[in-house]
């Protein structure tokens, strides 16, 4: 199971993060980043797996893949933000962090406007005149 292997890397480097913290806090935070990378890479698989499930889902529903395409974007931007402001904040800067997730936020909204703007123009020619 993957999850094992998953945790069982984080464990590791959590504990090495550990004891270099105190004589060397730069290598215990980029040990921390590489291991969020390690992890990210380990799951780079699955995640185009459930993209390519998604794709034909939408193609034989008929749903515009430019909305699907859109939709994948606007997950990713969440996750590299949540991710980012992780590392940010683990390096203690929380105000860095929150920046990063406010950025995410905007750019979603930014991105989801084409699809706001369908379902309220489908919304509106449903209702009676």
């Amino acid at each position: 199971m993957e999850i094992i292997q998953i945790v069982g890397v984080g464990l590791l480097a959590t504990i090495l993060i550990l004891v270099l913290k105190e004589q060397m806090p730069l290598f215990a935070f980029l040990l921390a980043v590489f291991t969020g990378i390690v992890i990210f890479f380990f799951l780079l698989g699955k995640i185009s797996s459930v993209i390519n499930v998604l794709e034909g889902l939408a193609r034989n529903s008929g749903v515009n893949p430019v909305f699907l395409k859109t939709i994948l974007k606007i997950i990713g931007i969440a996750y590299i933000a949540e991710f980012g402001a992780q590392i940010v904040r683990d390096a203690g800067q929380e105000a860095i962090a929150a920046k990063i997730e406010l950025s995410g936020k905007i750019l979603i909204i930014v991105m989801a406007i084409p699809i706001i703007t369908v379902i309220i123009e489908t919304v509106v020619k449903l209702l009676p005149v």
